[in-house]
């Protein structure tokens, strides 16, 4: 059934713990302030997963894989579909250069909180370009494959609107809202943030044009398992296809051709570092390493009226 054996434990963090903690909270809304905690945590994992599913399927048979990204996206706030156009066929492609709809750099190059903070939103803006398109062409050229991107959409909306009425039905409305937002709504919308942020994180002060230091990793064990081997960055680019549980290893083979700074050891400290602390000191930021990504030696773009690109890389777009 599983094509690797370390889903299973993707298995028991999205169809046993995500799902029972919010079976739980709406059962005993008193509960809601301790264990809501937990419904970010797997919320966020949620889009982990989405992303390794979408490059690295986790079904051998096609229709269970397609069940899956759609019970993902309940707890990752989006249809999964999208992470093809926008992350499979963009961002793989560029990588953070001209042409990439999630660049880092798009209003400015500077490295701190605000530009960190809100890039989400800008991203997500731009994104929707590849994606747009991307569903125009598949209306086109496949239709059932189109009729099945909107179902996801029509599940998730449909979905977290009957969880709404039904805490409201259940607890009331001010209760209910309260139990719904905590559990289900609020999780997705940081899930969302989080993961444009992660990779803001990976890819900020990098150097694209660099065959090992396009990308920044996040390499201690704690991280990893969480994020389910999220923070090996570099060799995700090189092989995007690669399952996720093959990434460490594959990491350590090339580790040493990476670039120090590109390689740290803990998330934590490092956004303590450059969020806080390089706030006060500039120095102990990050600054870009080799090339510009904005740096093609040919005249600037343009990136208000640029063609985001998309097309094939090399990575599982297709299989799910």
């Amino acid at each position: 059934m599983l094509r690797y054996a370390a889903d299973y434990r993707t298995l028991l963090w999205l169809l046993v713990f995500a799902p029972g903690l919010v079976a739980l909270q709406y059962a005993r809304p008193e509960w809601v302030p301790y264990l809501c905690w937990l419904s970010f945590y797997f919320a966020i994992s949620a889009a982990v997963v989405a992303h390794n599913h979408q490059h690295s399927p986790t079904f051998k048979a096609k229709p269970l894989n397609e069940f899956f990204a759609t019970w993902i996206s309940l707890f990752y706030g989006y249809p999964t579909f999208a992470w093809i156009p926008t992350h499979n066929l963009n961002h793989h492609k560029y990588v953070n250069k001209p042409g990439d709809a999630t660049i880092t750099w798009r209003i400015t190059n500077r490295h701190n909180y605000l530009v960190a903070a809100s890039y989400f939103f800008v991203s997500a803006y731009y994104q929707s370009v590849p994606t747009s398109e991307f569903l125009k062409n598949t209306r086109a050229k496949n239709p059932a494959r189109y009729r099945g991107y909107m179902a996801q959409y029509a599940v998730l909306y449909g979905t977290h609107l009957a969880m709404a009425l039904l805490a409201i039905q259940l607890h009331g409305l001010a209760l209910g809202l309260k139990v719904y937002g905590l559990t289900l709504f609020f999780p997705a919308i940081v899930s969302l943030w989080t993961v444009h942020t992660f990779n803001y994180d990976q890819h900020a002060h990098t150097d694209p044009w660099s065959k090992y230091d396009h990308s920044r990793n996040f390499v201690g064990p704690v991280l990893n398992f969480l994020l389910f081997g999220n923070g090996y960055h570099t060799v995700h680019h090189e092989n995007a296809g690669r399952h996720w549980s093959l990434n460490k290893a594959a990491h350590e083979e090339i580790a040493d051709k990476i670039n120090p700074v590109l390689n740290q050891r803990s998330l934590t400290w490092y956004w303590f570092k450059q969020y806080v602390l390089a706030a006060v000191v500039p120095s102990l930021g990050t600054t870009q390493l080799g090339r510009a990504p904005f740096d093609t030696g040919e005249e600037k773009l343009d990136l208000r009226t640029a063609k985001v690109g998309f097309g094939e890389s090399g990575t599982n777009a297709a299989r799910v």
